[in-house]
């Protein structure tokens, strides 16, 4: 990083806090990488108003080379996102704009940047019925095609983004405006409900309410949160707020009045946290207009995209909430060419979240790598001189412990068979089935137990480093079954996939089961997990509305099923997929909980109920493991 050229004293003081502001994004999940850098070659930057054809006004930032000729067109990408396209700053030169870094990079490239507030957030007019509404959706093809007329383009656009910005992406490709010709959808959510809000059915109450808590923050504009994030008080946090104004208003807005004008239309958006929290199956209804989470899932427009043939990047990671599951299902359900990558990473792809590393390990490739990955993607398709050969469709992902980088056009790979552990006596794991009668063991959930506060759930909302540490003290709060030491080493690749036979107490409840490592010295590393609210254990006959992996569940209120206190019934669901080699000597391990304490809602909501899991003969419990070379 260089240093930058001379500020006021008291920006000079700050200038350190402005390069952690792009966590401040990041805490949101916007993942903006902030790489401020200072050079005489700068960018033009104009902050503009497009109406869109209902009249709305929707601010964006367009970013242009510098040295750009007047005869000159080029091809533009652009991102669009709800958490503030960029901050409004007093007395700091342009190149402190937390997007200087990225646009520069794709400017340098040959390319204009364009980032798009979404309506009913940032300086943007408009209100938020819900997250990616249709009329939001509709106003990036507009902004597609407002590029495509501009003197300065040569009529083809990509468009990216991680996270809340990659289903935007994805939904656009849905409209399919001619101009856009590729997009990247990185850590993004193919299916919000099973793969973030509600894996297994069970409400992730803590992402929910810390992302809606977020974002009525920054829709009011508030530039206390800035304090808030970064634990800023006194005068640190008064000269913090000195100097950010709040979000970036576009030029013409010198008074602030449309500013103003466009943060007084939010009162009307919609509390997501209190929607949500009136939804249990897929099919309810979320917030008052009627319309489901499936309304607006990537999945749910596939035939559009299909249709639409637009080539998709995609990245993802296995330790990343649902990310990796849903660029799988992806992959098998589009006709799109489609280059998949999955590895060990954080949301975002900038901390390596490799379970047998230690923390703060290089990430791999390291982040300046998978920039250039993106954009040689994107060079394939939209320049007009491309030589880059447009990559084939696979799947490249990661397998940690092996630290390999693998190849693959089918899932699961070649060489890779289901073989099943059964649930044993004195809590063992055993590849034999077992054949005794009515043995059972007891449960009584522990409500305090936690996978922590640095979990695949948790680096959803800010993109911190997934670190779950040794895992031996916290399974001392569940029921536990480890094979024998392992006599080679064993490659899983795929989706594993459990088996329960039990009975409990109460009429509801959630069932969570974590795959782990345990080693010769006892650590016990973990390594995927899946879990299933009892009233979806029903398993559907129908067909899913999109490629799945083990057990499919519809989640909707048809198929609701309470339990019966005392009976013995089953349910089978799937870990989320994982690569990884165990090496001899090591021993699997079968964690079953009724609660994570720190993420996901408690079911039921009071008692103490106990579960009892039967492994014998006739009530086999097992877990099915995707093995190569075992």
């Amino acid at each position: 990083m260089q240093h930058p050229q001379p500020f006021k004293r008291r920006s000079r003081r700050l200038y350190a806090f402005f390069c952690a502001l792009g966590l401040i994004l990041a805490l949101l999940g916007a993942q903006v990488p902030l790489q401020v850098g200072f050079a005489f070659d700068l960018p033009r930057n104009q902050a503009l108003y497009v109406p869109m054809s209902d009249g709305t006004k929707i601010a964006l930032d367009l970013w242009l080379p510098a040295d750009l000729k007047p005869d000159a067109r080029i091809p533009t990408v652009m991102r669009m996102t709800r958490y503030w396209r960029s901050f409004g700053l007093v007395d700091l030169p342009m190149e402190s704009d937390p997007n200087y870094g990225d646009a520069r990079r794709w400017n340098e490239a040959g390319y204009a940047l364009v980032i798009v507030d979404g309506r009913g957030s940032g300086a943007s007019f408009g209100t938020r019925p819900h997250p990616w509404s249709e009329r939001e959706i509709e106003d990036y093809a507009e902004i597609v095609e407002w590029i495509a007329r501009q003197p300065w383009s040569n009529g083809k656009v990509g468009s990216f983004g991680i996270s809340y910005e990659g289903n935007a992406t994805e939904l656009l490709a849905a409209r399919h405006p001619e101009p856009l010709k590729a997009i990247a959808v990185q850590f993004n959510n193919f299916d919000p409900y099973t793969q973030l809000a509600f894996p297994g059915g069970v409400f992730n109450e803590w992402f929910v309410r810390q992302w809606s808590d977020g974002n009525q923050v920054l829709d009011a504009n508030d530039r206390s949160f800035i304090c808030v994030i970064q634990k800023l008080t006194g005068e640190s946090c008064e000269a913090a707020k000195a100097v950010v104004t709040g979000v970036k208003p576009v030029d013409e807005d010198a008074d602030g009045e449309l500013l103003k004008a466009a943060i007084a239309e939010r009162r009307e958006n919609l509390n997501v946290y209190e929607a949500a929290k009136d939804i249990t199956y897929r099919d309810d209804p979320f917030g008052d207009r009627g319309d489901t989470l499936v309304d607006f899932s990537p999945y749910h427009f596939r035939e559009e995209i299909s249709k639409s043939g637009i080539p998709i990047f995609a990245r993802a990671s296995w330790f990343d909430a649902g990310t990796a599951r849903g660029a799988l299902s992806r992959f098998f359900t589009y006709d799109n060419p489609q280059t998949v990558t999955i590895g060990a990473w954080n949301h975002g792809g900038n901390f390596d979240s490799n379970p047998y590393n230690p923390p703060r390990h290089s990430v791999d490739p390291p982040f300046s790598e998978q920039l250039d990955e993106l954009m040689a993607f994107f060079d394939a398709y939209l320049q007009d001189d491309a030589e880059t050969t447009p990559p084939p469709s696979e799947i490249r992902y990661y397998t940690v412990g092996a630290d390999e980088w693998k190849r693959s056009t089918v899932w699961p790979p070649e060489g890779v068979a289901m073989r099943s552990w059964y649930l044993a006596p004195d809590g063992g794991l055993s590849p034999e089935a077992p054949t005794g009668d009515r043995a059972a063991d007891p449960y009584a959930v522990d409500f305090a137990a936690t996978t922590g506060t640095d979990n695949r759930w948790h680096t959803q909302a800010g993109g911190k480093d997934v670190v779950y540490g040794d895992r031996a003290d916290a399974d001392r709060h569940l029921l536990t079954y480890t094979s024998p030491p392992l006599t080679e080493d064993v490659e899983i690749t795929g989706d594993p996939a459990i088996t329960l036979y039990l009975s409990s107490t109460a009429t509801d409840g959630a069932f969570y089961a974590y795959l782990e490592d345990v080693d010769e010295g006892d650590r016990v590393t973990y390594l995927s997990e899946g879990q299933l609210r009892a009233l979806h254990r029903q398993i559907s006959s129908e067909t899913p509305p999109y490629r799945i992996f083990g057990p499919y569940h519809s989640f909707e209120r048809e198929a609701g099923m309470p339990l019966k206190p005392g009976e013995v019934t089953k349910v089978s669901f799937s870990l989320f997929p994982i690569s990884v080699l165990l090496k001899k000597g090591h021993r699997l391990r079968v964690a079953i909980a009724g609660h994570d304490a720190d993420t996901f809602a408690r079911y039921p909501t009071s008692g103490h109920p106990t579960l009892t899991i039967r492994r014998d003969r006739r009530y086999a419990s097992k877990i099915e493991l995707p093995v190569r070379g075992f």
